[in-house]
């Protein structure tokens, strides 16, 4: 069978599930297009500029479980896509992305536009390969889905000449995508080495990631807190990007702080912390003590990749294993030996545990609506807005970091595991790519996206994918006129200026961007709410809408010192 190169990756992709190809073109990447006009089994869904066009795959990829597929212009190309690239590498989001490159009758000759994209790919991608010849596409391609879908899963780099994409090459079958079954049982020791930890523990703790959602673990987590009588604190806001367990279930303690003594202040008391579904820790900005974990704790650590145990701290005990069979199984080794007197110590445990999260969610409430009739809203009062029209199967998607400062979660009011999405690689312009590619991975769920104005910017493109594919997402954007986490930040470090309220910069005034008519230029509806009665009603009919929707909404532009995650 004689087949283009083109064909054969597109004959390849669909055997591999996909149907739906991200994309910005160029001259290197035309014969994909041209193939594309009659090939019936893919839908092209094009970007403006590459920032979008891969949070878009991102988003799709995360909220489908499934493969990515993006298509960049060589080397320019692929350069705007970095910083989103580099997001999907610290999500461990399996994404295919690929790149023409020039002909390779005008190699030697340096052309323009051409240039080693394999070296700038390498940091941030599982794997990268160039195809010379035709007859190792097939397997290039192969490899490559492999990788990505393979855990730990993560980006892909292809890099195709463009004459090889139109290169006939004689095939009589092409290779099989095939995937290990990595349900891996970790070793029995560590799993007995784990229950005897935590049936003699005082007072213990997990910690839980958002990789726990990517391999349908939050059950599993939901019973082993409940089993041994342990809150259950989400990974710090800097990798937090998933919900493992229900934002309103009473075991449920919330995120973690971004600083290592937030961090280690949170988990002060604790004698054995389990960690599952994240690496251990990935922080932000250095502050003493620089150790978060408490100097007394043991350490239980689940993990698939053995790289993560013991990378950056001390454990106890390492669990190299499929977390949700890891779990699973310490589970049913605690109960299996559980006896009457733990078993007393795990009710009396979880009657105080929960009695505390639920005065600390009570004392929330009562503060946010304390703050509801505020105008401007501040940013707790705009929480509360949202929260109390969101329906339970929502999607939210969050990169306004300072302004929702889990407030959604500590309110309870996320009350799926799998419709969250906050920022795990801090490359700016996610967000609302991202949104766009969860709403058309599902269709038939509401998706919102929580957005900071400054962060929007680097991705508004999007805004015109959402109008010409008619992607009935929801865009709120938290509008306080200023990059306020880098204020924090100065502050955080001890910056004199910083200290003292005084920015360079940080300031997105004189002019103030006018969100609303970047929107309606993109042809999204957009409108500007100030009130949090408007702001409930503007977001309940957008995300009943079958029509994308923008909507603006000012806030106090005050500076907060710190930022307060529980």
């Amino acid at each position: 069978m004689a087949s283009t190169g083109i064909q054969i990756l597109l004959d390849m992709l669909v055997s591999a599930g996909v149907d739906t190809i991200f994309g910005n073109p160029g001259s290197t990447e035309l014969p994909l297009n041209d193939a594309l006009v009659d090939d019936q089994r893919f839908r092209y869904i094009l970007g403006l500029q590459e920032v979008p066009v891969m949070s878009m795959a991102d988003g799709y990829s995360m909220a489908g479980n499934q493969l990515g597929v993006v298509n960049l212009h060589i080397c320019p190309g692929l350069g705007n896509a970095m910083g989103m690239l580099y997001n999907a590498y610290r999500e461990g989001t399996p994404l295919l992305v690929t790149a023409g490159q020039q002909d390779r009758r005008l190699s030697f000759d340096e052309p323009i536009l051409g240039g080693d994209m394999l070296a700038v790919t390498k940091p941030w991608t599982k794997c990268g390969i160039e195809v010379d010849r035709i007859e190792d596409l097939p397997m290039a391609i192969k490899r490559c889905i492999q990788a990505a879908l393979t855990p730990p899963t993560g980006p892909v780099f292809l890099s195709l000449p463009v004459d090889l994409q139109m290169e006939l090459g004689e095939f009589s079958q092409l290779p099989a995508i095939t995937l290990p079954n990595v349900h891996t049982r970790p070793p029995r020791e560590s799993i007995e080495q784990a229950v005897a930890l935590l049936a003699t523990a005082a007072n213990p703790a997990i910690i839980a990631g958002s990789r726990l959602v990517e391999c349908y673990a939050e059950n599993e987590l939901v019973l082993l807190a409940e089993a041994i009588g342990a809150p259950v604190y989400v990974e710090p806001g800097t990798t937090h990007g998933r919900l493992p367990i229900r934002s309103d279930h009473p075991l449920n303690a919330q995120g973690l702080p971004p600083w290592a003594p937030g961090i280690k202040d949170r988990l002060s008391g604790h004698d054995v912390i389990l960690v599952a579904g994240m690496d251990l820790f990935r922080l932000y900005i250095y502050m003493e003590p620089s150790n978060p974990i408490p100097d007394t704790a043991a350490v239980i650590h689940i993990d698939e990749d053995p790289r993560q145990i013991g990378k950056n701290h001390d454990v106890t005990v390492g669990v190299v294993g499929h977390s949700k069979v890891a779990l699973s199984e310490i589970t049913d080794l605690f109960n299996e030996s559980l006896d009457d007197v733990t078993a007393t110590k795990v009710q009396q445990r979880t009657e105080t545990i929960t009695a505390n999260l639920k005065s600390n969610r009570q004392s929330l409430q009562a503060e946010v609506d304390s703050q509801l009739s505020s105008e401007p809203l501040t940013p707790l009062g705009l929480m509360g807005a949202i929260g109390r029209v969101l329906p339970e199967d929502v999607a939210v998607i969050e990169e306004a970091v300072t302004t929702t400062n889990t407030t959604l979660e500590r309110l309870g009011v996320l009350q799926n595991t799998t419709g969250y999405f906050g920022h795990r690689g801090w490359g700016l312009g996610w967000g609302l790519g991202c949104t766009l590619g969860a709403q058309l991975a599902w269709p038939d769920r509401p998706v919102l996206g929580i957005l900071g104005e400054g962060s929007a910017m680097y991705g508004i493109q999007g805004l015109w994918s959402a109008a010409r594919y008619n992607i009935p997402a929801t865009f709120l954007i938290c509008n306080n006129a200023q990059y306020h986490i880098l204020k924090v930040c100065g502050q955080t470090m001890g910056l004199p200026q910083a200290s003292a309220g005084e920015f360079e910069g940080l300031d997105l005034v004189q002019p103030d961007l006018d969100v609303v008519a970047i929107a309606r230029g993109f042809g999204v509806e957009a409108i500007r709410v100030n009130k949090a009665s408007e702001v409930s009603d503007a977001l309940r009919d957008g995300l009943a809408s079958d029509r994308p929707l923008l909507i603006d909404v000012p806030i106090t532009r005050e500076t907060k010192s710190e930022l307060n995650y529980g």
